[in-house]
C-alpha cells in the first residue's frame, strides 16, 4: 500500500482553491443578474406601475 507524501492539510488547501473561485464566480453573476433587474426596473419601472394600478394590484405592493 503505498502511504501519501501529503497530509490532510493539502487536501483542505487544494479544496479552497477550488471553493473560492466558483465561490467568486457565482457572486459576479449573482451581481451581474442584479444589476440587470435593476436596470430593467428603471426603465420599465413606470409602465409596471401603472399596468398594475390600471388592474387594482398597486396597492398590494
Amino acid at each position: 500500500m503505498a502511504v501519501p507524501c501529503y497530509g490532510p492539510a493539502m487536501d483542505k488547501t487544494a479544496r479552497r482553491y477550488t471553493v473560492v473561485p466558483a465561490a467568486l464566480v457565482a457572486l459576479g453573476l449573482a451581481v451581474m443578474v442584479a444589476t440587470a433587474a435593476f436596470a430593467g426596473w428603471l426603465e420599465h419601472g413606470t409602465a409596471i406601475f401603472l399596468s398594475l394600478a390600471e388592474s387594482g394590484m398597486s396597492w398590494c405592493f
